[in-house]
C-alpha cells in the first residue's frame, strides 16, 4: 500500500512538471470543458466533443487518502465508470491560513489519469449536507470572525452563517487557489471536467438564520437584483415563485415580508438568496481562474417534511430555482440528489426552465440502472452518479448496473447525437414502490409500448409474454433511439416492447430484428431474432383488435442488451 502512495505522489509531481510552459485550454488548444446547447438539451463538452458522464461519487472521506483509494480506482474502471466525483476539502487544502496544500488533489488527478477516468471535484468548504465541518481549524476556532448561524433565542448552531462575509471571502480565496492549481496542472489534459460548489446547502432546524446580520437584512429592502430578475422574467417564472410574489401583490420593491408576505416561504426565499449569493461569490472567484462547469446539489424535500428547516432551508430545491438563478448566475446547474423511489417525477421538477440535467447522487443496482436510463434517454441528462459506489462497485448487486454503464458507454456517441437531434426516448417501469407496469414512448410516428416483464394467461388461455402477473421486485427500463424513418435501436432490461402507429392507421410489423453489441462505436450484429424470440402474444385476433401484430421485442431478464428493429406497416 505504501508503494501505491509513493507512486501516486510521483505521478502527481509529473503532472505539475508537465504542465509548466503549456498553454491553458482555449489558448492554442482545445476549449476547456463547458456546457453547450445542442438541440433541446444541454450537453457537456470535453476535449471538444460531447461527453456522457457515466459517473459515480465516492464516499465523503474516501478521497482524502490516496493510499485508501489505491485499490478502488481500477475497480471503478472495470465497473464501466468513466467519471468519478470526489471530495476536495477546504481543511486539507488550507490547513494554515494563506498556505495551500494540493497534494491530495494532485494524487487524485494522477490516479484518475492512470485509470483513464475523468474527475468532478466536489468542493467541501463552508457546508456539507447543510452542516459545517470541512472548514479548517483556524476557521472553526474563531466564531467572532467567522460567525455561526443563530437560533431564534440566540444559540449558536454548528452551521456557518451565510451573512459571514469574511467566511465567504476566505472560502472563495481557497476555492480560487484550487481552481488556479487545476488550470495549471490539468488544462491540457482535461482530467477535471466539472466542479461541485459545497454540498447540499441550507439551514437545518429553522426556516432562517437569526444572527444580527440576518435580522437586519430581512428587515431591509429586497435586493434590486432579485426584484429586477422577477420583473424581467415574469413570463417564465416557476409557479412556486409566482405564488410567493403574488402574496405581496407583485411589488417591485419593499422589505422581504412586504414583497413576499408573512410566513415560512418568505424565510426560505430569504435564505435561498443568501446561500446562492454566498456561493456565487465562490463560483465566480473560481471561474476567474479556470472557467469550467460548476454545479450545486440539492437535499430534496422528503415526504415527511412539513416546512423549510425539516429539509435544509434555502438550498437549491426545485421551488427555489428562480431565486438561485437570480443570485448565482455563475453556477451552471442546480442538481438533485435523488434517493426517493419516484425518480422520474422528481427529475422532471428539477429539469424545468431549461435547467441542465445531472444527478450527482442517487442509487446503484438495478434501480440505479433504470434511473440512469430514464435520465439519459428521456431527460437528456449529461450524466448520472450513484453515491458511495466504490465499496460495492464489483458486487453481485451491481452486476446489471455495471452492464448498463458498459453498454451505454459503448454507444455513447450515438446516444449523445440522438439527444441533440431529439431522436431518443426512455421508459422506467417497476413492480412496486411505486408500481408502474407500462409506459409509452412516442417517437418517429410510432407509439412504443414498454411493459415490465410479466407472465400469465389471457384471452382464451394462450401463454403470453405481455399482461398477467408482474413481479413486485422487478425493475425495468428501455432507451429507444430512432436511427432512420422506420429503424430503431433499443437498450433494454426486464421489459417487453410493442409498437402501434401514432396516427392509428394500419398495423406495425417487425421486418427485421437483430441483437448485437457495439465495439469501438461500430455495431457488431449477432443473432437474427424471429419466432419464439419476438412472438409476445398468441391471442392474435385479440391483439389485432387492439391494433397490435402480436410481435415485439423481448428484454426478458435484468441483464441489459441491445436490439435493433426495422418496422413496416400493413
Amino acid at each position: 500500500m505504501k508503494k501505491t502512495l509513493i507512486c501516486s505522489i510521483c505521478a502527481a509531481a509529473a503532472i505539475a512538471f508537465s504542465a509548466c510552459g503549456t498553454s491553458p485550454a482555449g489558448q492554442g488548444g482545445l476549449p476547456a470543458p463547458h456546457l453547450e446547447k445542442r438541440g433541446d438539451v444541454t450537453q457537456l463538452i470535453v476535449e471538444g466533443r460531447p461527453y456522457l458522464a457515466l459517473a459515480c461519487e465516492l464516499g465523503n472521506s474516501s478521497s482524502s487518502s490516496p493510499d485508501y483509494m489505491s485499490d478502488y480506482w481500477p475497480q471503478l474502471k472495470e465497473a464501466g465508470v468513466n467519471t468519478v466525483l470526489a471530495v476536495v476539502s477546504w481543511e486539507q487544502v488550507e490547513p494554515v491560513e494563506g498556505s495551500f496544500d494540493f497534494s491530495v488533489l494532485d494524487a487524485m488527478i494522477a490516479d484518475a489519469r492512470a485509470n483513464d477516468l475523468k474527475l468532478s471535484v466536489l468542493w467541501f468548504g463552508s457546508w456539507k449536507n447543510g452542516m459545517s465541518s470541512y472548514h479548517p481549524v483556524w476557521v472553526k476556532e474563531d466564531p467572532e470572525r467567522f460567525p455561526l448561524a443563530l437560533t431564534k433565542d440566540g444559540r449558536r448552531l454548528p452551521i456557518l452563517s451565510t451573512l459571514g462575509t469574511e467566511t465567504r471571502d476566505a472560502d472563495a480565496r481557497a476555492f480560487a487557489a484550487m481552481m488556479r492549481h487545476i488550470r495549471e496542472v490539468d488544462a491540457e489534459e482535461q482530467t477535471v471536467i466539472m466542479i461541485q460548489v459545497e454540498n447540499e446547502v441550507g439551514l437545518h432546524g429553522y426556516t432562517r438564520d437569526y444572527c444580527p446580520e440576518a435580522e437586519a437584512a430581512i428587515a431591509g429592502q429586497v435586493p434590486a437584483g432579485l426584484t429586477e430578475y422577477l420583473q424581467n422574467n415574469r413570463d417564465r417564472l416557476l409557479p412556486e415563485t409566482l405564488e410567493a410574489w403574488a402574496k405581496g401583490g407583485y411589488m417591485t420593491s419593499g422589505t422581504w415580508k412586504e414583497v413576499f408576505g408573512e410566513g415560512d416561504r418568505t424565510d426560505e426565499i430569504f435564505m435561498a438568496w443568501n446561500y446562492a449569493s454566498y456561493m456565487n461569490t465562490i463560483a465566480a472567484a473560481g471561474k476567474a481562474e479556470y472557467d469550467i462547469p460548476m454545479f450545486v446539489n440539492a437535499w430534496i424535500v422528503q415526504p415527511e417534511d412539513r416546512r423549510p428547516g425539516n429539509y435544509p432551508s434555502g438550498g437549491p430545491q426545485a421551488q427555489n430555482h428562480d431565486i438561485w438563478r437570480a443570485a448565482a448566475p455563475d453556477i451552471d446547474m442546480l442538481c438533485p440528489d435523488i434517493y426517493l423511489p419516484e425518480f422520474p417525477d422528481i427529475l422532471r421538477m428539477y429539469s424545468r426552465a431549461d435547467n441542465p440535467v445531472f444527478i450527482p447522487e442517487s442509487r446503484a443496482g438495478q434501480n440505479g440502472a433504470a434511473n440512469a436510463a430514464f435520465a439519459i434517454g428521456e431527460m437528456g441528462a449529461i450524466g448520472y452518479s450513484p453515491f458511495g459506489f466504490e465499496n460495492g462497485a464489483l458486487s453481485a448487486a451491481n452486476e446489471t448496473f455495471n452492464s448498463f454503464y458498459h453498454k451505454a458507454g459503448s454507444a455513447a456517441d450515438i446516444i449523445l447525437e440522438a439527444q441533440a437531434t431529439g431522436n431518443i426516448g426512455a421508459a422506467w417501469v417497476k413492480g412496486s414502490d411505486p408500481a408502474v407496469y407500462k409506459q409509452e414512448i412516442e417517437l418517429g410516428g410510432y407509439k412504443i409500448g414498454v411493459e415490465l416483464v410479466s407472465s400469465g394467461m389471457r384471452n382464451g388461455g394462450a401463454p403470453q409474454l405481455t399482461g398477467g402477473t408482474y413481479s413486485p421486485d422487478a425493475v425495468g427500463y428501455a432507451i429507444a433511439i430512432r436511427e432512420s424513418e422506420d429503424s430503431f435501436l433499443f437498450l433494454g432490461s426486464n421489459v417487453r416492447i410493442t409498437f402501434l402507429p401514432a396516427d392509428g392507421k394500419g398495423t406495425v410489423g417487425l421486418a427485421k430484428v437483430t441483437e448485437g453489441e457495439f465495439a469501438d462505436g461500430k455495431w457488431i450484429e449477432g443473432r437474427w431474432l424471429n419466432g419464439d424470440q419476438i412472438q409476445l402474444r398468441y391471442d392474435v385476433l385479440y391483439a389485432v383488435d387492439e391494433g397490435y401484430s402480436g410481435q415485439g421485442l423481448n428484454f426478458g431478464t435484468p441483464e441489459p442488451g441491445f436490439i435493433k428493429v426495422q418496422l413496416y406497416r400493413y
